[in-house]
Order: C-alpha cells, then structure tokens, then sequence
C-alpha cells in the first residue's frame, strides 16, 4: 500500500512540475509580447507566491487596487508560474513574474517601491522580508475569527492593514508585545465599494439565498467546512421549496483534501441543474466564477460557513446565518460576532426554510446585526472604506518619507533632521 501511495505521490509531482513549465512558457511569451515595464516607475507591490489554486486570495483586491493606482502605481510580484499565468489572464495590476530570488532582486533594484502588500501569510512571503527601506503590510484576504486571523506572523510586518475595532480587540486579546495600535491602520472593507459582476438572472418574489461554504480545512482545528454535513439537506430544501432562488458558491478548494467533501459539492451542482431543467424559471445559480460582490448584494439571506465570507456578508449589511461546525475540534472565537449570531446546526439544515423566514422577519436579528455591523467594519456607507485604505497608504508614504530622510542624514553624518530642527529652534 505505501508504494502505491509513493507512485501516486511521484505522478502528481511529475504532473506538477510539467504543468508549472508550460505556465511558465506561456507566461514568458504573454510578458514578451507586452511593453516592459517602465523604471523606477511602481511605489506599492503587492507579492503573491501563490498558484491558481488561491487567485480568489488576489481577485477581491484587483479594483481597490486599480483605484490605488491612480495615485501610487501599483505592480504584482508573482512568483508561481500557474498564479502569474492565472493574473495575467484577468483584470489585475501589472505583473512581473519573478520565480527566483534573483529575479525577484533585479526587479526591484529597477524600480521604487515603497511599501509591499501581502495578502495571505505564505512561508515564501520570508524571501521578500529580506528588502528594507521599505513597509511590509499585512493586508490578508477577508476578516473573520478564524484562528488565522491572530497568527504571531502578524509581528513580521512592519504594519497590517485591519477592518475595525473588532480585529483590533482580537489582535490584542492574542498576541503578547504586539503594539496594536500602532501597527494597525483600520481601513474596514474597501472591496465592498467594487462589487463586481451582473446578476445571471431576472429578480422577481422569489426569496434568493446565498449557500457559500468554505472547503473542509486541512486539520482539525479548521474543519469549518459544511457541505457534507449541512449542504445537501439545505439545497435539497430550498430547491424543493418553488418560493427560493438558490445561488450556490462553494470554496475553489473543495475536495482538495477530503474527497467526499468533493463528491458532495459535485452532488449539489447537479442538483441545482436538474431543479433548473424541471422549473426553468427558477434559474438557481452555481456559481464559480471570479466576481465577487454581486452574489453579496442580490442574496436576501446568506448561509455561510465560519470563513471570511461571515464577514464579506456582514460588510454588506445583510441577514445570514452561519453552520455550526460539525466538528467539536473546530476552534470557534466566542468573543466576537461567533458569539450572537444566527447558528445553523446540522439536524437544522433540512429546515433551512423556516430559518430563512425567521432571520429576515426577527427585528432582534436585524438591531444585533446592525451592532456588530459597525463593530467589525466602522461606517460601511459608499466610499468611506476606500477613503480610509487610500488614507492608510498615504500615512504609510509620508512615513517612508520621514524614514528616507532621516536614514539619508545619518548617512552623511548628519544628526537626525527632527533634532537638527529642534536644536535649531533651542540656540535660536
């Protein structure tokens, strides 16, 4: 049985290596085709040592950043062939496809970048680490109160950019000699000001619940994941129902480990087809594509798992509900919104129509949302996020100016410029 499972091993790492070729060729050709990139020309990277496999980690910055960009140029440092294949087929910043450290090097030794975003806490994120005279910030993926989200690694940035005061509370609660408030900068959720993508379907009285699990985790602390255990009961109830609209959107990842969670999110597609061939007009949605917001915007209730999509849903200030985890291991943060939401237990799921009604009909439900609303995200009005991320930035930049200036004094021997004025001011 182990050698079995060594073949099996050896293939998939054969087939890996082949696949991350090809990206790589196909890469190469894409960026000789283009202009190069200008010198000295981009102020902000955000690096990405990721696949495919997690470009939805990458795609819910692509507008706030293209925004970002119109004052501070913007450049994605990728460092996988199929991940900088994947960016350069889509709608994001300019891409420099950097596998090796020294190719990594010579890029930035050509251009003037300030300030170097992370969205997820890769291991290769330490080989960039390496470059001073610059910020490293921590932007992540989402919120949520996941164990992920107070991860020591939050002390290797310079800075991390957090929703609001909840994640701020967290941080503090976790990490022993973290400066919190000087090293987070609270932007609350500027993706929520460019949801993107148009409804696949005409709205009519129908109820549209949105299913969004998260995949089954690779351990079991993050088995969050509910598509074997709550998804199938839901949809079959809310596609038997002939009053709901079902918008399915299963994490990427699913089955990645576990085959049967696989096999089950496969079972649900082929549900939502075959309701949809019965009722033609009941046009329930699988949905896989790369926009996010719209499904946000449209669902009159959200079903989602313990997953940055809780908070996704929360900063757009709808009704959801959240499944219980199945697995006692799962470790669930009790300080927060976890701790008043509206849970879904599996032996529950089967009901999820009567769930559906009481959230959006219970004006207790609608004032705790509310509360927690604000307590995650501040003022979630349109704009008010993106003014406080390019407000982030900008504090960042005027930072990076002051440090410049000072590391440039001391080079030349001089005292540091905010003593140099001070005495000035002490002889005058």
């Amino acid at each position: 049985m182990g050698m079995v499972t060594d073949a099996k091993k050896a293939v998939a790492l054969v087939s890996k290596a082949v696949t991350g070729r090809r990206a790589a060729g196909d890469v190469r050709r894409t960026l000789a085709a283009r202009p190069p990139h200008p010198r000295f020309h981009y102020r902000i990277a955000v690096y990405f040592a990721d696949g495919a496999v997690n470009m939805y980690q990458m795609r819910q910055w692509y507008k706030p950043l293209a925004d970002l960009a119109k004052t501070w140029p913007v450049v994605v440092l990728s460092r996988a062939a199929t991940g900088a294949q994947a960016l350069l087929a889509e709608d994001a910043p300019p891409v420099a496809f950097v596998p090796t450290v020294r190719d990594l090097e010579s890029f930035i030794a050509e251009q003037d970048i300030r300030i170097v975003l992370y969205v997820n806490q890769n291991t290769r994120n330490f080989q960039m680490f390496r470059y001073g005279r610059r910020w490293h910030v921590f932007i992540n993926h989402g919120e949520s109160d996941k164990m992920y989200m107070t991860t020591n690694q939050y002390k290797a940035y310079d800075y991390a950019f957090i929703a609001g005061d909840a994640a701020r509370e967290r941080l503090s609660r976790v990490l022993w000699d973290y400066d919190v408030d000087r090293r987070t900068l609270a932007i609350g959720r500027p993706q929520a000001d460019h949801y993107s993508g148009s409804l696949p379907y005409t709205p009519d009285e129908r109820t549209v619940v949105l299913y969004a699990p998260t995949w089954e985790g690779d351990r079991p602390s993050a088995h969050y994941g509910s598509v074997v255990t709550h998804g199938e009961a839901l949809t079959a109830a809310l596609l038997a129902s002939g009053r709901h609209r079902l918008i399915y959107r299963p994490h990427p990842r699913s089955g990645v480990v576990v085959p049967e969670y696989g096999a089950a999110n496969r079972r649900i597609i082929d549900a939502i087809a075959a309701a949809n061939a019965a009722d033609p007009g009941a046009h329930h949605v699988y949905d896989d594509g790369p926009d996010l917001g719209w499904q946000l915007a449209a669902a009159d209730v959200a079903v989602v798992d313990v997953s940055a999509m809780v908070y996704d849903r929360l900063a757009a200030d709808r009704p959801l509900l959240i499944t219980r985890p199945a697995d006692p291991a799962a470790a669930i943060d009790s300080h927060g919104y976890l701790s008043a939401c509206e849970w879904l237990e599996a032996s529950a799921a089967p009901a999820i129509v009567g769930e559906t009604d009481r959230v959006l009909a219970d004006p207790e439900a609608v004032e705790r949302l509310a509360h927690w609303v604000r307590h995650y995200f501040g003022d979630t009005s349109a704009g008010a996020a993106t003014a406080r991320f390019h407000g982030a930035v900008r504090h960042l930049m005027e930072e990076w100016d002051r440090w410049y200036a000072r590391s440039e004094a001391e080079a030349d021997g001089a005292s540091d410029p905010d003593e140099a004025e001070l005495d000035d001011e002490v002889q005058a």
